[in-house]
């Protein structure tokens, strides 16, 4: 569970002998500075976080994240012990062109870059397509199956295929229970990023 910073410590405490792992939102990419609200890998580590989300899609929609941010971040996240959560996905415009591909491999491609075979083995990858997220539009099981092999291809393409056989690439977008067992049981995709879980009516 990746929850607000201000829950993080009550997160921690709740989960304590269970199999429930914490994770913040976000994180800033140096470790000691003068930048003022942001929270920095040694801070998450200091208080027990084990898991950071990195470029998310409304961080990079409302909060001007870049790729280089990404990875930037990614490495920050190696250096404190965090496992990172990638977040990669298009937007409905770039889904219309027919760039799903190319943005999304793009975006992988640049934020593992610099890392070793090691550290990317270790990275949680999250296909999320932006206009999926919230919306109630989820990719087909296939589509979703296709591009979460897509990424998988083009870490095989440079760093070969056991450690793409590794990576853990999850789907997240509107991911629900009347959709989640189908998407979970496709080829590729190893698990899901939820945004929210709303109660069912009984």
């Amino acid at each position: 569970m990746c929850v607000p910073y201000t829950d993080l410590f009550y997160a921690l405490l709740t989960a304590q002998n269970t199999n429930i792992k914490i994770g913040a939102q976000n994180m800033h990419f140096e470790p000691k500075g003068a930048y003022t609200g942001e929270v920095s890998g040694q801070m998450l580590k200091s208080i027990g976080v084990e898991y950071v989300i990195i470029g998310h899609s409304e961080r990079r929609q409302y909060f001007n994240e870049t790729d280089e941010t990404v990875n930037k971040k990614i490495k920050a996240a190696f250096n404190c012990d965090l496992k990172p959560i990638v977040c990669v996905g298009e937007t409905l415009e770039q889904k219309e062109q027919g760039k799903t591909e190319e943005i999304i491999t793009k975006q992988t491609e640049l934020a593992l870059e610099g890392l070793t075979k090691e550290k990317i083995e270790n990275i949680i990858i999250a296909y999320e397509p932006i206009w999926a997220i919230g919306t109630g539009k989820t990719a087909t099981k296939e589509d979703a199956n296709d591009s979460i092999k897509a990424i998988r291809n083009k870490i095989a393409q440079k760093y070969g295929q056991n450690v793409a056989d590794r990576v853990i690439i999850q789907y997240g977008g509107s991911v629900k229970s009347s959709n989640a067992k189908e998407l979970f049981t496709m080829s590729d995709i190893d698990g899901g990023l939820v945004g929210r879980i709303k109660p069912t009516s009984r």
